[in-house]
This record gives C-alpha cells, structure tokens and sequence, in this order.
C-alpha cells in the first residue's frame, strides 16, 4: 500500500465507497462524503477538487486494500520482473495448483468481507463507460495482466501475453457471476470452505487451460 496518500485520504475514500455502494455514483457527492466521514462541510472538496478527483482517489483507495489482500496471501510481485514472492523460475503444475488455492482465497474474501468494494469496483468501471476520461484511473488493472502475463510465461504458455489476458478476463467474468450473476444464486455462500474450494476449481482450471499447448493442425 502507497504511503504517500495525502491527509484523510482513507478516511475520505472509504466514506465515498460506503456512499457507492449504498446508493450507487449518483450518491457521491462531496457533501455528502463529509457528512459520511463526519468532517466539516467543505473538507472533501479541498481534498479533491472535482467530482473526478474523488472518483480517482476512490479506484486509488480500492487498488490499495486489494492490493493489500494479494501480499496477505503471498500473491506480491516483486520488482521489475514480475517475480511473484515463494514461486520458482521455472512454474510446474503443483505451483500452479498452489497458486491457485492462492487466489482461491482471495477472490472468495473480494466476495464476502469485501464485497462491498468489488460492488464499488464495478460501479466505477461502469461510470467510466459514460466518462471515458476516467478509464485511465481504472489502469491499475494493466498491473494485473502484466502479472498473469509473466505467470504464464514462466510456467511455459505459448503466446502467455494473450492468454494472461484471457485469465484475467476470465477471472473477473468468475467474480462478477458470483457476485450478481446467476452463480450468486446457484454457487456456494461466499465467505465458506465450499466457496473456496469451487473458486480454487474454478482457477485451476483455467489455469490448467492456459497453460496448455497449442493444438497441433489437423
């Protein structure tokens, strides 16, 4: 986690993300993060001046506690390599199956302890379809292909940069349906052993599959 956040930044931001995710952008407005956050009318405002501001500080606060949440679980990637921390150079499966379980844990914890910053997350991903200027904030996820990319590629994957993104593409398609697609109705409870396990399933397999050799031409 950056420490160079300003003044209040998380006292101000996490106001902001429990504003979204009860009533969604329309209700974030700087006076009503103040009220929130119990400061001064006003304070927000000096904090980040426009309504953009606010929203990037809330993508920035965001990146952060998951972030967080990635190092508790030894997900870290370290340096300029994208070495990611307790994997050898060269990935076998049971890494990958390792590595799985990993990211397992997280995701089932995006889906239950904080599942009110994924809702948040995705708020902010469908406000920057109607503000374009804000897809840039939104770029802390190239951080997460460039990661499934190197996975891949030291496990071997032909053509990784593709298929890194295709895990991450399908990665989050998995939370999103677990959260309010059909597998919210139909999935285990999230925040349980059984969750965990269906999403370590459910990683694995990808994984498996996007490690997989190309198909010789027929």
């Amino acid at each position: 986690m950056r420490q160079d956040r300003p003044p209040r930044f998380a006292l101000l931001t996490d106001a902001a993300i429990r504003l979204i995710a009860e009533a969604g952008m329309r209700g974030l407005t700087h006076r009503a993060v103040d009220a929130r956050a119990g400061v001064p009318t006003g304070t927000t405002s000096v904090h980040f001046r426009t309504r953009r501001a606010l929203v990037e500080a809330v993508v920035e606060r965001l990146a952060d506690l998951d972030q967080a949440e990635l190092e508790d679980q030894g997900l870290r990637f370290a340096g300029s390599t994208g070495e990611a921390a307790g994997l050898p150079d060269a990935l076998q499966p049971d890494h990958l199956d390792a590595f799985a379980a990993q990211v397992a844990v997280v995701l089932d914890a995006w889906l239950s302890t904080g599942r009110t910053r994924t809702l948040v997350r995705y708020a902010c991903l469908l406000e920057a379809t109607h503000h374009p200027e804000l897809r840039t904030v939104l770029a802390h996820g190239v951080g997460f292909r460039v990661q499934a990319r190197e996975l891949l590629a030291r496990a071997g994957a032909p053509d990784a940069e593709r298929r890194g993104d295709a895990l991450v593409a399908f990665v989050d398609g998995l939370v999103f349906d677990r959260l309010i697609g059909a597998g919210s109705l139909s999935g285990p409870v999230a925040g349980t052993p059984e969750s965990v396990a269906d999403l370590q399933s459910a990683v694995t397999l990808a994984l498996r599959a996007a490690t997989a050799p190309l198909a010789e031409p027929a």
